[in-house]
């Protein structure tokens, strides 16, 4: 992972919700908080394309290191059958090949472990960024109720001004999150729903919870 891609994604974590709600004072927070997506969303599509990146640089890995382990057993018959010949100078052939492919071995292996660590960190970025990105996302509809509530609380109910104002920045939200991630901002749920969410996060949790003490007591991890 580049340098520079693992420092953007240090910003955008670090700088997170904290960050945003610093800014809620200054002259154009919302324009701020939609910045902060922007990058987040920019870094979450970065380190996804990497990922899938590495992820075929190690399955090339894979194959070429099967493909040569095979190499290696299918040179070892014909060693038999060549010394069985009295071919020496065919046995000779396939040892010196022999000798190329243990050589190359090591070398393939320290590779796939590297690109397995990587392609590890990259998955854990990607988890960590998405959930950093909800984050602003709730904190950015929260501050757009809580504008529009104050606004509606100032103004008459059929003020069309201010209702107008909520629609274009609803909707330059929904541009710039839907070009940025292909898809589609959630919208607030009741609390109702949010409630049935959190049960549903802790029910996923204690299943992982379960499944990890389960794979330690087998002996597994």
């Amino acid at each position: 992972m580049a340098e520079s891609l693992k420092t953007r994604v240090g910003r955008v974590m670090a700088g997170g919700l904290h960050a945003l709600l610093d800014k809620i004072e200054d002259l154009q927070p919302q324009a701020a908080m939609e910045q902060a997506l922007r990058e987040a969303g920019s870094v979450i599509d970065e380190v996804r394309h990497e990922l899938g990146s590495v992820s075929a640089n190690r399955h090339l890995a894979q194959q070429q290191h099967a493909r040569l382990n095979a190499s290696h057993e299918d040179l070892r018959d014909q060693v038999d059958q060549a010394l069985a010949a009295g071919r020496d100078d065919l046995a000779r052939a396939a040892v010196a090949r022999q000798i190329d492919i243990e050589a190359q071995l090591p070398v393939l292996e320290a590779t796939l472990a590297e690109l397995s660590r990587q392609e590890q960190e990259l998955q854990g970025f990607t988890a960590a960024l998405l959930a950093r990105q909800r984050e602003m996302q709730e904190a950015l509809a929260a501050f757009r109720h809580s504008r529009a509530a104050a606004a509606s609380a100032a103004q008459p109910a059929g003020a069309s001004a201010v209702e107008q104002r909520l629609t274009q920045v609803s909707e330059a939200f929904e541009r710039i999150y839907k070009r940025q991630t292909g898809l589609h901002a959630a919208q607030p749920g009741s609390a109702a729903q949010e409630a049935q969410l959190r049960e549903l996060d802790d029910l996923v949790r204690e299943h992982r919870i379960a499944e990890r003490l389960a794979r330690l007591k087998a002996g597994e991890l």
